[in-house]
Parts: structure tokens; sequence; C-alpha cells
């Protein structure tokens, strides 16, 4: 039974353009929300839900919808996830992907047609997404670990962390770790070696 007095918040939107001539429009919301979320799908393409594989009823989930259209057409996928987040993508060129982080998942889509060709669980929530042309990866850093995914799904290295991770970035070469109580931390981001 739906509480009357609790508010619910509206589906956020954001609209995003990746090299080329990607456009991808997001709508995303918190637990149960889907059909919010969904109801203005739009139609054309094709449409995956990949939230079946992070919980076996993921509408009672948070849900989110990409849609994504480019100069191969059109596609929607639908993501689900335990936690309330923000969807994040990252437009790996070199590998044809588009790299989707939602709560504790990561997906690597066909850019042209929206289907899965990996996908990965971490134990806590996805922080950020890295990629470079320099590199032969992206980088996924969550709160307590940082990994790179290449681009066939196989994990390149893995490094965990004794403090929370708040953010991250490539700087000068390096991917300089933000930790919960303000400290740095720098990587080699090609072999997640310590880079002092």
């Amino acid at each position: 039974m739906t509480d009357p007095t609790r508010t619910v918040a509206e589906p956020r939107n954001a609209t995003v353009t990746y090299p080329g001539g990607l456009r991808a429009r997001w709508r995303w919301g918190g637990s149960g929300q889907g059909p919010a979320v969904f109801a203005l799908s739009e139609a054309g393409g094709t449409l995956v839900d990949l939230g079946p594989r992070v919980s076996a009823d993921p509408d009672a989930l948070c849900r989110a919808e990409l849609r994504l259209e480019g100069p191969r057409g059109a596609w929607t996928a639908r993501f689900a996830s335990t936690i309330h987040d923000e969807p994040r993508g990252l437009y790996w060129d070199s590998a044809g992907l588009l790299v989707v982080a939602y709560g504790f998942h990561t997906f690597g889509l066909e850019a042209a047609s929206g289907d899965a060709r990996w996908d990965h669980r971490s134990a806590t929530p996805i922080v950020a997404l890295l990629g470079s042309p320099r590199l032969a990866h992206v980088i996924v850093q969550a709160e307590i670990e940082t990994f790179a995914v290449e681009d066939d799904g196989e994990v390149a290295w893995r490094v965990a962390h004794s403090d929370v991770v708040t953010a991250a970035e490539l700087i000068g070469g390096r991917l300089v770790l933000t930790g919960f109580d303000g400290q740095l931390n720098a990587l080699d981001p090609v072999t997640g070696r310590s880079a002092g």
C-alpha cells in the first residue's frame, strides 16, 4: 500500500552528446518508479532491458532508460539499480562501445545496436568511468576498488583500496584518486600499479 503523505520525486532527465554524432537521452528514477521512467519511452529502434541481469524483479528497484540515436539508427536500453544513482556513460570509439555505469553495475553496449557485449558487478557503487585513446581498456572506479576492463569484457587489472574513493580523474598520465579522508593516491592507468 502506498503512503499518500510520502512525496515521490519526479524522474530526472539528461541529454548527452558523444563523439560520432551520437545523442543520448537519459531518464531515471527511484525504487518502483519504472512506470514513470518508461512513460515517455520513444518508439522506433530496438529495446534491450538489462534490468533482469541485476534482479529477478527489476521493476521493484531504481530504473533508468537510455535512448541513443546516431548515424546508424536508434535503440533504447533499460537498467536497474539497488541504489538511487545517476547513470553515467562513456563512448569508447575504438571498441565501438558505449560503457554505462548504474549503481553497482557496468555494461559494455554495442554503440550501433545497444546489445550488451559484457557486464560487471562491483562490490560497491561505481564512482566514475574513465577512458583515453592511450589506454587499451576503460577504467571503472568503484568506492573501494579500481578495475580496468578490456573491450571483450576481460578485467586487465584490479586494485582494492583501504579507504573509500570519492573521485577519480586522469591527470598528467596518472589516475588520481581522492579518498574519503581527502588524501590523494596516484596509479598508473596502464598497469594499476602505484604511481607514487
